[in-house]
């Protein structure tokens, strides 16, 4: 639909490497912005959730850290705002959802069920149900959890318990444990660099959008319609050699924290990248793809060769999307300019997208950007 590929363009960032505290971050876990304009910025560091106006001045903070009404202990992924005004923050470590009127007083709380931390978005439907993560099987050792989001009504009643999409399909996987002789074992488990995966989001709109990125497909798993697939052809890019070593390397060294003596204990690294990384559900219902695209060698000015656990990050990927409507349209490629992150997730809509930027120094930025076309404004579809 957008015959050309836009760009994002940056229009409002708030941050500094010095200067007044309220600007500055140290570990942002989330982020939100209100219909107005207003931004919602959780620093877990401080731990603040601080507030700024459409310009990107700075307002006010709402709660604080602690256990009390209006605090919050582990925030993670999890903010929102709903329609009326009310904010919404995921509040794990207090196995709650602690809730904020629109000028920071401390309106309710919604009790979750356990304490699992996530980076994922807190999803708010159509109909202004916030949906909180959970284990569904906490019991269960780390490769057999399974997840599922609780429906939590505006008035803060339990709904329905989501099951996310999981098909019978294995993810290839690296696993590395630890015994230190006394009953007590660690483990972890990482995907194989440029392996395939499986991806499930929430829509706002109500569905589930699932894919495994063997191919470009991508099923909107809608509720009272039929699945709906949408379907895209790519050409292959391949892995490069030193791109593939450096893959390899960070495997190695974060396997061996877990197992000192920690060997390559599964599939190769593909020779050739998955179509798409993984997609995202925006705020408007649009899908995002982060395509994967050929990496370029760039300086590591952080790499330290002294050190030896050191690795040099060389390689990166330009950050490109397909972007499709809701009713699986596709409406054009988007690029993003180096240094926006995706954890905390960015928001996503049409018009414009928010994330953090980090810069060479690690500095975060929180910055909104618009969604710009080279020959103007996007066509809509008839």
């Amino acid at each position: 639909i957008w015959r050309d590929t836009a760009q994002l363009v940056p229009q409002v960032s708030i941050g500094v490497f010095d200067g007044p505290e309220e600007y500055i971050f140290g570990d942002i876990v989330s982020m939100a912005m209100a219909t107005d304009g207003t931004f919602y910025v959780m620093d877990r560091q401080v731990p603040a959730l601080r507030v700024f106006n459409a310009a990107g001045s700075y307002r006010t903070t709402f709660g604080r850290g602690g256990e009390g009404p209006g605090e919050y202990s582990s925030p993670d992924g999890g903010l929102n705002v709903l329609s009326d005004g009310r904010v919404v923050l995921r509040d794990p470590g207090n196995a709650r959802i602690q809730v904020f009127s629109p000028d920071g007083q401390s309106d309710d709380t919604w009790r979750i069920r356990g304490n699992f931390n996530t980076s994922r978005r807190m999803v708010v439907d159509q109909m202004d149900r916030s949906h909180a993560l959970i284990l569904l099987d906490p019991d269960a050792s780390v490769t057999e959890w399974k997840t599922g989001l609780v429906q939590i009504n505006p008035d803060g009643t339990a709904g329905d318990t989501l099951v996310i999409p999981d098909t019978p399909w294995e993810e290839p996987t690296l696993e590395a444990t630890h015994d230190d002789g006394e009953g007590n074992t660690s483990m972890s488990v990482n995907t194989v660099p440029f392996g395939p995966t499986e991806h499930a989001v929430l829509s706002p709109m109500g569905y589930f959008i699932h894919g495994i990125n063997l191919d470009y497909t991508l099923t909107l798993l809608r509720r009272d319609d039929p699945p709906l697939r949408v379907w895209k052809s790519y050409d292959p890019v391949p892995v490069q050699e030193g791109e593939k070593a450096e893959e390899e390397a960070g495997e190695i060294r974060n396997m061996r924290y877990t197992d000192p003596n920690w060997r390559w204990n599964g599939p190769p690294i593909p020779d050739v990248k998955p179509p798409y990384d993984r997609f995202y559900a925006g705020d408007d219902g649009t899908i995002w793809v982060r395509l994967h695209q050929p990496a370029m060698k760039v300086e590591d000015p952080s790499y330290d060769p002294a050190d030896p656990e050191a690795i040099a990050n060389e390689w990166r990927e330009p950050i490109l999307f397909d972007v499709f409507e809701a009713d699986g349209t596709y409406l054009g490629p988007v690029r993003a300019p180096d240094g926006v992150g995706f954890r905390p997730q960015p928001i996503f809509t049409r018009d414009w997208v928010l994330a953090v930027v980090r810069d060479q120094y690690d500095v975060q930025t929180l910055v909104k950007f618009s969604v710009e076309h080279p020959g103007g404004r996007a066509q809509d579809s008839q």
